[in-house]
């Protein structure tokens, strides 16, 4: 499943809510900003339980969130999941023992960690963040969810920005995302 996922509709009700920053963080980038979205309770609400939608029968125990805005997304679906929620952050971030993960960047690396009791051998784990942009970030946080033990059944992004490659970087996967760019 690799496909952008609900009706035309659906999808231009999102993308209404996503406004584009030109030049943020730096120039030449064009930063999509969900925060019009997540002022929205309803189309927050109704995005949320899109990007759950595909995992319910795969019997999802944890949501692993990327940091930060994976977080925002990440609790409420793990409640719509019945799941539990596990943050992966930047270095350092974490109280107690961590497994950690670096990955490269396309101007240097970077690296998240996990509690190493973050979920058991038993795990089955959906990996949630905002965007799938080159897919580095993705990759490494499913590379670190099979470290503690766990088994990833797939990624939800809420977007994709198609001329990335980050698909690719996810091949094998079970990938869901709201819209596409």
């Amino acid at each position: 499943m690799t496909e952008p996922a609900g009706s035309m509709e659906f999808v231009e009700r999102v993308k209404a809510r996503i406004r584009d920053i030109p030049n943020y963080p730096k120039p030449g980038i064009l930063f999509k900003d969900i925060t019009p979205l997540l002022g929205d309770c309803a189309a927050f609400a109704e995005a949320t339980a899109a990007m759950a939608a595909p995992f319910r029968e795969l019997n999802v125990t944890h949501v692993a969130a990327i940091e930060s805005r994976g977080f925002i997304l990440g609790g409420p679906i793990a409640h719509a999941l019945g799941a539990g929620f596990v943050p992966i952050r930047k270095p350092g971030k974490l109280p107690s023992q961590t497994r950690r993960e670096e990955y490269a960047l396309e101007y240097g690396t970077d690296a998240l960690e996990i509690h190493a009791d973050a979920c058991g051998r038993d795990a089955r784990v959906l990996i949630v963040d905002d965007v799938l942009a080159t897919g580095g970030t993705a990759a490494a946080a499913c590379k670190l969810v099979e470290a503690v033990g766990a088994t990833v059944v797939g990624c939800a992004f809420l977007m994709s920005l198609s001329f990335l490659p980050g698909l690719a970087r996810l091949e094998g996967r079970a990938v869901h995302r709201l819209v596409e760019y």
